[in-house]
């Protein structure tokens, strides 16, 4: 494998989290679920935490309608949540209709609409394979399956144009660009990069290059990957990688959810991690 990457290390923000996920900066703040511990919680520059909302069916993905409201992907009973003005958690779409297991990431357009992955099976009950589908919600909650027979759905971007939608196939070890039409149909599947060997795709964010890092749990790394497959960077971790985005004012620190383990049983040892890396292209598009 070449190794003519650059490589980063990076530093502890926050220690002693369950599993972090969905990382997204909003408003001055990282904001990120700790799945396991079923809080959304946003930090502040100086590191300091705030819980945003309780979630029991465990938050994952997060984004906000053009009007400031929260959307939080509740993941067990398969809703997404949309947080009211005075706190309110109310159902926004219920996908247990159109999706085979648990929900899991989500990235939110400009206009609103978003878009849900999910696992398509019992990942952590060793249950068989089977691909699943990628499901739109509208703005007004309606819900309709956006692509089917993905290879574990997980993290997306979409384009500052608003106009390409990448997600990473986790377990294609791959990452997969769609058109968007302007009713929010995906059409022109095509395949973006595929990650090289023993690295998979878990979350991701884009930059002003149309760069991608990518958060991989196997092999304990983030990376940054070009269309086509290049990678250009990357930061070596001593545990997992699961979720990444690009934040601070300048949209230049990339910060990295890290754990020991994913699996529900084995996180209350609170090995989750927030960790940060400065880099040299800013952030770009949704989320």
């Amino acid at each position: 494998m070449s190794t003519t990457w650059r490589t980063h290390r990076a530093e502890v923000v926050i220690d002693g989290l369950r599993f972090g996920e969905g990382p997204r900066w909003h408003e001055g703040r990282l904001w990120f679920s700790d799945m396991h511990d079923r809080w959304v919680l946003a930090m502040d520059p100086s590191g300091e935490l705030t819980r945003i909302c309780h979630i029991e069916a465990e938050p994952s993905g997060l984004g906000w309608l053009p009007d400031g409201r929260l959307l939080v992907v509740s993941m067990r009973d398969r809703r997404v949540l949309r947080q009211e003005a005075d706190g309110r958690l109310e159902t926004h779409a219920d996908l247990s209709d159109l999706a085979r297991f648990h929900c899991n990431d989500m990235v939110v357009a400009g206009d609103g609409r978003a878009w849900v992955g999910n696992f398509g099976f019992d990942l952590h009950a060793g249950a068989t394979f089977c691909t699943t589908e990628l499901i739109r919600v509208d703005p007004d909650g309606s819900s309709s399956i956006a692509a089917s027979e993905l290879a574990f759905p997980n993290g997306t971007v979409i384009t500052p144009d608003g106009l390409t939608l990448i997600v990473g196939e986790s377990f294609a070890g791959r990452l997969t660009a769609f058109d968007i039409g302007s009713d929010g149909t995906l059409t022109n599947r095509r395949l973006w990069a595929q990650l090289p060997e023993g690295w998979i795709p878990d979350g991701i964010c884009l930059d002003t290059e149309g760069g991608i890092w990518v958060a991989s749990p196997r092999g304990d790394v983030c990376l940054r990957i070009l269309a086509g497959g290049e990678v250009t960077d990357v930061v070596e971790l001593d545990r997992g990688a699961y979720a990444c985005m690009l934040g601070d004012d300048d949209r230049r620190s990339l910060y990295i959810c890290t754990a020991g383990d994913s699996d529900p049983t084995e996180t209350s040892a609170r090995t989750g991690r927030i960790e940060r890396v400065r880099v040299e292209v800013p952030g770009a598009g949704w989320p």
